[in-house]
C-alpha cells in the first residue's frame, strides 16, 4: 500500500476510535467543568492543580506549532489547511486529525516562490518565544499534584479527553514533522526520534530546519530545450 494512502487510513481510524473513545469510554461530565475552563481561560488558577493548568495552557501551544507546517503543507498540496488550523485551537487532534484524512495524497510541485505570509511564518526566531513558553510551563508543571491529577484524570471527563488530546497532538506531530523535513531535502534521521519529544521537539525543529525550497525557474535555454523536446 502506498505510504501515503496507509497514513490517510491510520488518520481516519485514530479519529474514529478517539471519538468513540471520548463518547462511550470517557469518565462523565464534571458540573463544575464550565466553571473549571472559564477559571482557566481567564487566569483564575487559585485553588487548580498546576500541572491541569500547565496542561491547558500546553494544548494552546499545539495549534501555534502545528499551524506553520499545516499551512506549508496545505498550500504546497492545493488544499486549504487554515480551518483545520483554526479549529485546533478548541478541538485539538479532533481538528487536525481530518486534514490528514482529507488532504490529497501527493503533495504538489514545489512553488517558485511562498506566499509573504508563510515566510513569515517559517522564520527561525519564532522558536524563541514558544521555547521560553514551554520553560515556564514545563517549571508550573513541575510544582502540580502528579496524585491529584490522577484522580481528576480518572474522574473528570474533561481533563481525561484533554490529557488523550495531548498525548495524540504528540504522536501525530513527528508525522507532519518529516514531510516537512523532506519536503526541505532535510534527510537528518535524528528528526523522527525528536518529533515524538512533547512540545520541545517542534521548537527544537522549528529553530534548526533547512529553510523553505523553492522551483527554480526555467533558463531561456532550459525553454527552448523543453520546447524542442515537446
Amino acid at each position: 500500500m502506498d505510504s501515503s494512502l496507509l497514513k490517510r487510513w491510520l488518520a481516519a481510524i485514530a479519529w474514529l476510535a478517539l471519538v468513540s473513545y471520548t463518547v462511550l469510554f470517557s469518565p462523565a461530565d464534571d458540573p463544575q467543568t464550565l466553571d473549571l475552563i472559564r477559571r482557566l481561560s481567564l487566569g483564575q488558577w487559585q485553588g487548580i492543580n498546576p500541572l491541569i493548568v500547565a496542561l491547558f495552557n500546553a494544548m494552546g501551544l499545539w495549534p501555534l506549532l502545528y499551524g506553520p507546517l499545516l499551512l506549508i503543507d496545505g498550500h504546497q498540496r492545493g488544499w486549504r489547511a487554515w480551518p483545520f488550523a483554526i479549529a485546533s485551537f478548541g478541538a485539538g487532534a479532533f481538528a487536525l486529525l481530518p486534514y490528514f484524512v482529507f488532504r490529497p495524497l501527493q503533495p504538489g510541485v514545489e512553488p517558485a516562490t511562498w506566499p509573504p505570509f508563510l515566510q513569515k511564518l517559517d522564520r527561525r526566531w519564532l522558536a524563541l518565544p514558544l521555547a521560553v513558553a514551554i520553560a515556564l510551563l514545563g517549571a508550573l508543571a513541575l510544582q502540580g499534584d502528579p496524585a491529584d491529577f490522577v484522580q481528576q484524570f480518572q474522574s473528570s471527563r474533561f481533563i481525561h479527553v484533554m490529557t488523550l488530546d495531548f498525548v495524540c497532538l504528540t504522536l501525530l506531530f513527528p508525522v507532519l514533522l518529516l514531510e516537512d523535513a523532506y519536503r526541505r531535502s532535510d534527510r537528518r534521521r535524528f528528526w523522527a526520534w525528536i518529533g515524538f519529544l512533547p512540545l520541545l521537539g517542534a521548537v527544537i525543529y522549528q529553530g534548526w530546519r533547512f529553510p523553505l525550497p523553492t522551483a527554480k525557474p526555467l533558463s531561456a535555454s532550459d525553454e527552448a530545450t523543453a520546447a524542442a523536446i515537446s
